[in-house]
């Protein structure tokens, strides 16, 4: 079949992040510009594939969207192999999904999201469908890639936050707590965190102790500091924290009311929640973006399918879908950064900077 006849599916799948646009933009100019093919744009992510909602994609609606925050295709966490309704449907999801595929004749199929994403791509690639998937999260923790974009705009947001907690705990003298996104893992708390000079870094690849923070944070008070930045992941550990193992409150809040309970410090927390997510994308990911984008694109056009486009260092390559699939990427405990942050006395819980 001639590259000029080919039609490619593109969707946006899970939460939402900066980068998406910059994202669909870059298959999709590559993919028209360069190779000459059509694009369908489904909507609110594999609902459209499920649902057959979809627009045809012209240069036209792909121009003015590199800088936008959000997805112009909108996006769900529709999980199209999980509690599926036979009794609804006569197919079920997975199938009329592949009946729709082919209906409208697409010769291959881009998916756009985090693991969920990427772990039903592999799984529509099993049933015969020609498949790509290019990865985004804020959280930085889709498997076989070094970099996802979504990740460096959150840090900047998370980062600016920080900054600000700075004043208002010098003012008041207080203990401050920010909880950061990051679903089961640490990236953004610690780069974040790195970058905004948090005292206090907690991770979930981590263990902490409370007595270590106690101890560390007195004895930055004893050493006439009179204020802490504690920056938490969302996913750590919170149970002893908390006390209790029955209905989890957010890390951010038990770990606010431990250290004030352990040390009488006046404490508070911020949950900075959703605002990670939003806006437009910074410059880093819309690069990001673009040159994923545009290599998914160059895939299609070599039929090279059933793989996840990704970084290899600052290098583009691509993974085998299966894979990634039910993997996360954790932060090492012996990353470099980590050790780094150590040397200028930050506390990652575990033990006090400065020991072995």
């Amino acid at each position: 079949m001639s590259k000029k006849k080919m039609k490619i599916g593109i969707l946006t799948a899970g939460g939402d992040c900066p980068g998406l646009n910059a994202a669909i933009r870059g298959v999709g100019k590559t993919a028209l510009l360069k190779y000459g093919m059509k694009i369908y744009g489904f909507s609110s992510g594999y609902l459209g594939l499920i649902n057959k909602e979809y627009r045809e994609l012209d240069e036209k609606s792909l121009s003015g969207i590199l800088t936008l925050g959000g997805t112009i295709l909108g996006t769900s966490r529709e999980k199209p192999f999980k509690h599926q309704d036979y009794e609804e449907f006569v197919l079920s999801k997975p199938e009329r999904i592949c009946k729709n595929y082919k209906k409208i004749g697409l010769n291959g199929l881009v998916c756009i999201g985090g693991n969920g994403t990427m772990k039903t791509a592999g799984k529509l690639q099993d049933m015969g469908l020609n498949v790509i998937g290019i990865p985004k999260t804020i959280d930085n923790d889709v498997w076989g890639t070094d970099r996802t974009f979504g990740f460096d705009s959150a840090v900047n947001i998370a980062t600016e936050a920080i900054d600000r907690m700075h004043t208002t705990a010098n003012s008041h003298k207080r203990i401050m707590v920010v909880e950061v996104m990051g679903h089961h893992t640490g990236w953004l708390a610690l780069y974040s965190g790195v970058a905004g000079g948090g005292d206090v870094i907690l991770l979930p690849e981590i263990d902490w102790d409370a007595e270590v923070l106690k101890e560390y944070l007195t004895r930055r008070s004893d050493a006439g500091k009179p204020y802490s930045i504690v920056v938490v992941a969302e996913g750590i550990k919170i149970a002893s924290a908390a006390g209790s193992k029955k209905k989890r409150e957010s890390a951010g809040a038990a770990i606010a009311k431990m250290i004030q309970s352990m040390t009488g410090f006046e404490t508070r927390e911020t949950i900075l929640g959703y605002i990670q997510r939003g806006g437009a994308p910074s410059p880093a990911d819309r690069v990001i973006a673009t040159r994923l984008g545009a290599h998914a694109a160059e895939l299609a056009a070599a039929g090279d399918f059933g793989k996840m486009v990704a970084f290899e260092g600052y290098n583009l390559t691509e993974v085998p879908l299966h894979d990634v699939a039910g993997k996360t990427k954790m932060v090492p405990p012996d990353h470099p950064l980590i050790d780094e942050a150590r040397s200028v006395d930050t506390c990652f819980g575990d033990k006090l900077p400065g020991t072995d």
